[in-house]
């Protein structure tokens, strides 16, 4: 391979050796924003793989017209309606039992990944999780395409990263650029993917992520309309004018979407807790909530799937107040039980169409409480949409984005911002989680968005801590530790007993400032120990390390095997602690500013 390359022109051996290009990459933002450009034409390019396949399940299966949504399909077999859902779950279920014994590790999505992992995503789970979602969606459970899109595109550009030896930071703005061309790709609309990667994936915007993020999204987005068209546009027709008086009503509703996304969140950690309780197996309940959604289906088809045609359906459309107040149960009870029996998909265009109902809703009640305000329904169904994705999906701004790529009016996205803003607002001082971010919370995690926290993970007391620790026995007499430990030879000596378990810590200066009397005779080695109950873990990371050593006021803890063995395995010292973890932090520092 080496002697190949060898006998390649200079630029060629460039562009084939990942030590060349990678180094390329570090010196010069265009070798980052070339690599983005590529990932975001792969994502587009999978998003239209993707939605071609979901629609050819859904022309196969439900036997609609080239072209038709399924959500908004006439004259669909009953039967295929109820069964189509159930025959979905009993595919996800087999194929949970060969993942079971497949891939034993849990699957790690964007956010995951870029928090915890440094931007490391397996894309061999990635494409498992894409194909998962496919049955989901194509069989007619009510989830969206997009978590399949941002999970593919984003394990392509982490593996693309891996195989280039990206540095951390590097690799976790490529992760971003994959989920940035995703969703720009499945919305046409490259600014709302481009702050989805900010505000979701990568957790921040930096001027050094600026450039290689939007030209992944605008790469996505050309792909995905040369192989697709126009089929991911939302057209919201003729949606009037914003007056000042429409401001007020525009932020009750970013109210009312903030418990409308609470509940939806609840209701799927509702159904996912009964479901783990029961006795029924995880490979048995996409089937049991298949039927859910067929029954459901039944009554309304406009619960199947992900919702597009639902929507474009009923923006423009008349219903009564008991209609919507029917439609939004249903889609909401239809998604909630997917999701939470084991359907693989996510919320996003789901809470789009569901927000899109609930600002009809509120448009109906509106000029009974605010007498001058002049929204139109449709203004209210685009407020609706921005307002509960954000509560549900988190990302103000991308949804605010979402709201000017869809209308292309700057009046009703400001709007749309004030109704998005209170909804972030009301759902973090009252939730505190996003879906995603909630579902790692509901798992243990403490993950609240996707900033790097791995690296505190990584910088654990294990490695921190020194191994070579001057031990004594807690039974050994003053006379006798004195002609062992010379004043100093060490500044701390670990107390061990009988068995090598942890007794507590002395200082050589407590031993030798003591008077020699004949009382010594009396006094005991342990007498003179400290922290007998205080010690460290090797699993600590060094924030929480930190932290003890404040709340003791110690300089220097050892460190055992674990709380029932407690079998002292090294000390470690608050300076080198807080000396380790500052230059940690310079360092995350430097790597988002561009400085190394």
């Amino acid at each position: 391979m080496f002697t190949y390359l060898s006998s390649l022109p200079s630029r060629a051996r460039i562009l084939l050796d990942p030590g060349q290009m990678r180094l390329l990459i570090r010196r010069s933002e265009f070798g980052l924003i070339a690599v983005a450009a590529v990932v975001g034409a792969l994502a587009g390019l999978a998003v239209a793989v993707m939605s071609w396949i979901s629609q050819a399940l859904h022309e196969a299966i439900f036997d609609i017209g080239s072209g038709e949504r399924l959500s908004s399909a006439t004259g669909l077999d009953r039967g295929t309606v109820l069964l189509a859902p159930i025959a979905g779950g009993i595919l996800l279920g087999l194929l949970f039992l060969v993942l079971r014994k497949w891939r034993k590790k849990p699957m790690v999505d964007p956010i995951e990944a870029n928090a915890l992992h440094g931007g490391r995503l397996s894309l061999t789970d990635s494409i498992v999780v894409a194909v998962q979602n496919l049955i989901s969606n194509g069989f007619g459970a009510s989830v969206g395409l997009e978590a399949g899109y941002t999970q593919l595109s984003s394990g392509i550009a982490s593996k693309l990263g891996f195989l280039l030896q990206l540095r951390r930071a590097d690799l976790r703005i490529l992760v971003g650029c994959g989920a940035a061309g995703a969703i720009a790709a499945a919305f046409n609309a490259p600014l709302t993917g481009a702050f989805y990667a900010f505000e979701l994936i990568i957790g921040t915007y930096t001027i050094l992520s600026l450039a290689p993020v939007v030209v992944s999204a605008l790469a996505a987005t050309i792909v995905t309309r040369l192989f697709v068209g126009d089929a991911f546009l939302l057209d919201v027709g003729d949606f009037g004018v914003v007056m000042p008086a429409d401001y007020l009503p525009a932020i009750v509703l970013g109210i009312f979407c903030a418990g409308g996304g609470i509940l939806i969140m609840q209701g799927v950690t509702f159904i996912e807790e009964m479901a783990r309780k029961s006795s029924i197996s995880p490979a048995f309940r996409p089937a049991l909530g298949g039927i859910a959604v067929g029954l459901l289906a039944l009554i309304d088809h406009q619960v199947l799937s992900a919702g597009h045609g639902a929507l474009h359906l009923n923006l423009n459309q008349n219903m009564t107040i008991p209609a919507l107040l029917a439609l939004l149960a249903m889609k909401s009870l239809a998604s909630a039980v997917s999701i939470g029996s084991g359907f693989r998909g996510g919320l996003f265009f789901a809470s789009l169409f569901m927000g899109a109902l609930l600002g009809k809703l509120f448009a109906y009640s509106a000029p009974y409480i605010f007498v001058h305000a002049t929204l139109t329904p449709v203004i209210y169904a685009v407020v609706g949409m921005s307002a509960l994705s954000v509560a549900i999906i988190g990302g103000p701004l991308t949804m605010t984005f979402l709201a000017l790529e869809i209308t292309g009016d700057f009046a009703i996205t400001v709007l749309a911002l004030a109704a998005v803003i209170t909804s972030s607002v009301t759902v973090r001082s009252t939730f505190g989680y996003s879906f995603a971010t909630w579902r790692f919370h509901l798992r243990g995690e403490s993950i609240r968005s996707a900033h790097d926290v791995g690296w505190i993970r990584n910088l654990t007391v294990g490695r921190l801590m020194r191994s070579d620790v001057r031990t004594a026995p807690v039974g050994m007499s003053l006379d006798e530790f004195r002609k062992e430990f010379r004043l100093g030879a060490t500044q701390r000596v670990v107390l061990v007993d009988e068995e090598r378990r942890y007794a507590g810590m002395i200082l050589l200066s407590d031993i030798y400032a003591a008077p020699r009397e004949d009382s010594d005779e009396t006094r005991t080695l342990a007498s003179f120990a400290r922290y007998q109950n205080d010690v460290l873990l090797p699993t600590m990371n060094a924030k929480q390390a930190a932290a003890i050593f404040d709340n003791l006021e110690a300089e220097a803890l050892a460190v055992v095997n674990n709380q029932t063995e407690r079998k002292v395995v090294g000390q470690l010292s608050e300076s080198h602690t807080l000396r380790r973890y500052s230059e940690e932090l310079d360092r995350r520092r430097r790597e988002i500013s561009g400085e190394i």
